[in-house]
């Protein structure tokens, strides 16, 4: 791998969350861009709410991969930083089926995202992957599962559960290829649609663990996640994401991943039998 400082920089934002860690992995792997990993914890500090630190992290990068903040507005802000730095290119994680949200208030912080990019002069890609199979194991959903139920606002819907490896994928490939993504918007999905029942049943299948699945209703969900510490906006936030996903309008697969990785994406039952062999799921 290369270590010549002519080459470009590119800024991951996001570095210690799921797709971040992942895809700046994978660039300094692939050894044809300079890599700053940014994040609040990072040594290259990037906070969402301190906007002076910015420009700091900005200079002399050339692409950066957005991952935008939890609240709607501040990527706009950032765009134009990012314009006045020279920036060329932008990458943005999304999220599946957008354009189909309608006036649901779940989103409101990715379609924001979204109008700041793809309204910028800048050469822009956006990724809209469906939720990860790493929820199970790294996330919301990891907790419950270790203790034995899983009960979420979610029924007959099936979700296209996509691995994040795929998406990290995804994301290094565009990164490395100026140009051949410009102005596209990739729908990121796994092979097939599994329900949630579904999908625990086969964790507890390769866990070797009697794990159940509950629906309950998204108020009983909200309330179960305040009494866990959350605060109430944003325990309503993630169970909107389910009244959403029970409309059906992120429930089809895409061909996203093949025609930007030109193969087909991983498997729910391959994500699983990894996960449960690096012990996941043990109570």
């Amino acid at each position: 791998m290369s270590n010549d400082t002519t080459l470009d920089t590119t800024l991951v934002l996001g570095a210690t969350g799921k797709t971040g860690r992942r895809v700046a992995a994978r660039l300094r792997l692939h050894g044809t861009t300079q890599v700053r990993a940014a994040s609040r914890s990072s040594r290259a500090r990037f906070d969402w709410s301190e906007p002076d630190g910015w420009d700091a992290v900005l200079r002399g990068v050339t692409a950066v991969y957005v991952v935008p903040p939890s609240v709607p507005g501040p990527v706009h802000e950032f765009v134009a930083r990012a314009e006045a730095a020279g920036v060329r290119r932008l990458v943005l994680l999304s999220g599946h089926g957008v354009d189909a949200w309608g006036e649901s208030a779940f989103g409101l912080d990715m379609r924001s995202a979204e109008d700041a990019v793809r309204g910028s002069a800048l050469e822009w890609t956006v990724l809209r992957p469906s939720n990860f199979n790493q929820n199970f194991d790294e996330d919301l959903f990891h907790a419950p599962l270790v203790a034995g139920e899983l009960a979420l606002p979610a029924g007959t819907v099936p979700e296209p559960f996509i691995d994040v490896e795929d998406v990290a994928d995804a994301v290094a490939a565009v990164l490395a290829e100026p140009g051949r993504h410009a102005g596209r918007i990739y729908e990121l999905t796994g092979p097939r649609a599994l329900t949630f029942a579904e999908a625990v049943e086969l964790i507890s299948r390769a866990s070797g663990r009697p794990l159940t699945y509950k629906r309950v209703s998204p108020a009983e969900y909200s309330a179960a996640l305040v009494e866990e510490g959350w605060g109430e906006d944003d325990a309503h936030h993630v169970a909107e994401m389910f009244v959403l996903m029970e409309r059906g309008v992120g429930a089809g697969t895409t061909d996203g991943v093949a025609t930007v990785l030109g193969r087909a994406p991983r498997t729910f039952e391959e994500y699983v039998v990894r996960a449960a062999a690096a012990g996941a799921w043990r109570s």
